[in-house]
């Protein structure tokens, strides 16, 4: 039991461990990615506070956020000049601190940036400046054009924040007085969390224990964290697991737990168990004395059957879990799926939904039949969503999808699969085989999508699956299905057939039926008229998608056209403006509008074309009842911003990768954004819903 208790303890603490280092990770990258405007603007001291106000005003858990800088860096400011922007209530001031008397040369954070010229985060404490609550202090050097290091840039983090995460969606609820806590290296407590048990728990006495090397019960059955026991205030005997976290900050996560509350319930269980137990060999004896072995066996064999079928129509249900649970009805798109299974359970999947203005969607059919198929089909599907979060190259996703298939595979089971990503905006559809039956398209007549013969997922692992793509127009439908479709067959042994199915679908097509849901319907009508009362063969499913060009009413489509050269950046304020203006949007909303897309131009003037070179950028603004978009394209260089890695801010800017330093401010102010490279222009377009 020890055991068992440790390797669960040992798993929480690791998951914990990484949660908080996910809000340090993520607050580090936020402050080094906002460094170089910090850097840009030292010729302009006044706009730092617009810098640091932004920070704070867009990430709750940041208290307040300085720059100090080394002293008499500005010879017409003060000897110590420390813009800082911090919280008071639900309020966000801006001062000089040094004009209250407070020296930052004397804090450590202030040493380590500026005179070691290193990142630092400091031990927690109380801002008696600020906020008056404990947070920790996380500081980065800022260097000037020379790279001399003239500042320290850095910002104030809440650590209830921290200590709220560590006891959310704590997965022991069944333990009521367990909790956890957070310790600096050196021992000393950063936070109490809210939901302690005060009759029963006595946390300075726990950190005392922890800080005292005699107590340790060391190390856990498993040898990778630390354990004391102690007893609480009235006798009951507790466990306190605590290892450290990696990397800086280098803090100790602690959960505390209780000997009654983890093994009480298990000794019940027990206990049940055992009466139980009795119980059914009480039952089996009077059972083998009322009946005769053939009687017996026949009883079994009804409760095999029953438990298997209540297993089997759990497993459907499941299954039923995993699908699109709505259709997709948008003025630019119509997506519908069907699905009816032979077995209780079947190996066939088709999925789809919407990301950053595209949409993805798949199908596919696993070999065989039963639970082995839909055991494959549930691991397929859960990656193609995992994957589509991450990556829109098709191809890349049927590469990774097909190595995860390969992986002991044993049994040889393979997949039939396609998968597509539709470009909303510009109707560009790219999609890669492995190995299904082509997708029929209705443009001005039915014909089949023209696909590579790919081999099927999880025969090679080795394959290299490729790309193809295709230019949809407007009012395009494709039809997506499995073999069960033409492979349906009547009381005589007949097939449905590729030309019943095309045909079929001409019909619901030429009769109007040219949403997915109707054509749906009409398909499954004409199979079931062809079937009859037939039994279903093999798994059937269906995927339509109908693109069209938006039908809402066009508010406003301008634009303009500008050099790849920043002295043009106020012509473009001067044009998202004007054409803000006109939609009377609220203040707000005007002002994140023309940051975002200021952000968006300025880094395709500095990094489209080669340093020297002439170039043009076209914004083009285009609003609705519903929402508007901005479209800015060039003829630069093919770059992703959605795609960019992290900025290194020790290299020149010459150097860095475009769009690393705005797009996370982009992604915050706008609802979506999109990139496409179509016949040699890169074009992302910046869309914000409105009202």
């Amino acid at each position: 039991m020890e055991t068992q208790l440790d390797i669960r303890v040992e798993s929480e603490l690791t998951m914990k461990s990484m949660r908080v280092r996910g809000i340090i990770k993520s607050h580090e990258k936020l402050l080094k990615n906002k460094a170089w405007d910090v850097r840009r603007c030292l010729n302009d001291p006044d706009s730092i506070y617009g810098i640091i106000n932004h920070l704070v005003l867009l990430n709750n858990d940041v208290m307040s956020s300085f720059v100090a800088f080394v002293p008499d860096y500005y010879p017409d400011r003060p000897s110590l000049y420390e813009p800082a922007a911090y919280r008071i209530d639900t309020t966000i001031v801006t001062s000089q601190l040094t004009e209250t008397g407070h020296d930052y040369t004397k804090r450590e954070f202030y040493h380590q940036a500026v005179e070691g010229a290193t990142a630092t985060w400091s031990d927690p404490y109380i801002d008696d400046l600020a906020s008056g609550k404990q947070v920790t202090t996380y500081a980065i050097p800022v260097t000037d054009d020379q790279g001399r290091v003239v500042a320290a840039f850095g910002i104030d983090l809440s650590t209830k924040g921290i200590i709220d995460t560590l006891n959310a969606h704590n997965i022991h609820h069944s333990f009521p007085s367990s909790y956890f806590l957070l310790l600096t290296d050196e021992g000393n407590l950063i936070s109490r969390p809210d939901t302690i048990h005060a009759d029963r728990s006595d946390v300075d006495a726990v950190v005392r224990m922890i800080n005292d090397s005699t107590f340790h019960r060391e190390p856990s059955s498993t040898g990778h964290c630390k354990v004391i026991e102690f007893h609480d205030k009235d006798g009951s005997l507790g466990y306190a697991y605590y290892a450290f976290m990696r990397g800086n900050p280098h803090w100790q996560v602690v959960m505390v737990c209780y000997d009654d509350e983890v093994y009480g319930k298990l000794k019940d269980v027990r206990r049940h168990f055992v009466l139980l137990l009795l119980g059914g060999v009480a039952l089996l004896g009077f059972i083998m004395y009322r009946f005769n072995r053939n009687e017996r066996r026949l009883h079994t064999s009804n409760l095999q059957k029953e438990r298997a079928d209540s297993e089997l129509r759990i497993a459907r249900n499941i299954q039923a879990e995993m699908l699109p649970k709505h259709d997709i009805m948008r003025n630019d798109v119509s997506v519908s799926g069907r699905q009816i299974t032979a077995l209780e359970v079947g190996g066939d999947l088709y999925d789809y939904f919407l990301r950053d203005e595209k949409l993805y969607f798949c199908i596919g059919d696993v070999s065989g039949k039963g639970v082995p198929s839909s055991l494959v089909m549930a691991v397929v599907h859960s990656h193609f969503r995992s994957l589509g979060q991450l990556e829109s190259n098709p191809a890349r996703i049927m590469q990774a999808i097909n190595k995860v298939a390969c992986e002991g595979n044993n049994f040889n089971m393979f997949v039939t699969m396609f998968i597509g990503v539709l470009d909303l905006p510009t109707g560009r559809l790219r999609y890669c085989n492995a190995g299904h039956d082509a997708p029929l398209l209705f443009i001005n007549d039915i014909q089949k999508l023209a696909v590579d013969a790919n081999i099927p997922v999880g025969v090679f692992d080795d394959h290299v699956y490729k790309q193809q793509e295709i230019q949809l127009p407007h009012d395009a439908v494709m039809l997506l299905y499995t073999d069960g479709l033409t492979e349906a067959r009547d009381a005589k042994h007949g097939l449905f057939g590729f030309e019943r199915t095309i045909e079929a679908a001409r019909q619901s097509l030429e009769h109007g039926s040219i949403e997915p849901v109707q054509l749906m319907n009409d398909m499954l009508r004409e199979v079931q008229l062809f079937t009859f009362a037939a039994p279903q063969s093999d798994d059937l499913t269906m995927l339509a998608v109908h693109y069209h060009l938006a039908d809402d009413q066009i508010l406003l489509d301008e634009s303009i056209t500008l050099a790849n050269d920043v002295q043009q950046v106020p012509q473009l304020n001067a044009f998202v403006k004007t054409v803000i203006n006109r939609l009377n949007l609220e203040p707000s909303l005007v002002s994140q509008l023309m940051l975002a897309v200021e952000e968006a131009v300025v880094n395709v003037m500095n990094y489209a074309y080669p340093i020297g070179s002439h170039g043009d950028v076209t914004v083009v603004a285009c609003a609705t009842r519903h929402s508007i978009k901005f479209i800015i394209s060039d003829d630069g260089k093919a770059f992703d911003p959605t795609r960019a890695a992290d900025v290194d801010t020790t290299l020149t800017a010459e150097e860095r990768p475009i769009g690393g330093l705005g797009i996370l401010l982009v992604r915050e102010l706008m609802d979506s954004i999109n990139y496409e490279r179509v016949s040699g222009k890169n074009i992302l377009t910046l869309t914000k819903q409105i009202k």
